[in-house]
């Protein structure tokens, strides 16, 4: 079940300093997120839309809209880390977000252009970012304090760990 949760592995979180190099890797995979979701959910039918990923997991329709959902929070977050010393940011219910009833009442196609902006804008604010910066701290009241660094690799594992939600998902139903 664990291999189905988290297809890509559990996400690691760096305890050094990221190397230039590193923040330019992440940086690229923020940057290629939205095509690769595209790319995963091209093509699948309203049936399959509305099929869990794993048994008790969300449904694909679900996982589309919540990535959005969750990088608009992460963008913020990198706003405030770098205008404001130290702040406490806000966690959110995911699992009741993915509920909400705009999920099924949206196409998919509105939240995969809704990345596509959002991630253009996330890029050139994290490109422009100073490298000292991004030592800069945030508070997470369920991941304790954070350097721009951890949640730069963050969300570079997460938009590829929900593109294979869908890709596995696909594998292993002949999609």
């Amino acid at each position: 079940m664990d291999e189905l949760r988290y297809p890509t592995g559990r996400f690691q979180r760096p305890t050094t300093t990221l190397s230039t190099a590193e923040r330019r890797r992440h940086i690229e995979t923020i940057a290629s997120t939205p095509a690769a979701l595209r790319k995963a959910v091209d093509g699948l039918s309203d049936a399959q839309l509305d099929t869990p990923y794993r048994p008790g997991g969300w449904t694909v329709r679900q996982v589309v809209h919540h990535v959005p959902d969750s990088h608009l929070n992460a963008y913020t977050r990198f706003k405030l880390a770098l205008t404001e010393d130290v702040p406490t940011i806000k966690p959110y219910d995911e699992a009741r977000w993915a509920q909400l009833g705009d999920v099924p009442a949206t196409p998919v196609g509105t939240s995969l252009s809704l990345l596509e902006t959002l991630h253009v804008r996330w890029v050139a604010l994290l490109e422009s970012v100073a490298q000292k910066d991004f030592e800069r701290l945030l508070v997470h009241p369920e991941n304790g304090t954070m350097t721009l660094d951890q949640l730069l690799a963050l969300y570079s594992w997460h938009g590829p760990h929900h593109v294979a939600h869908v890709t596995r998902l696909r594998e292993r139903s002949g999609w």
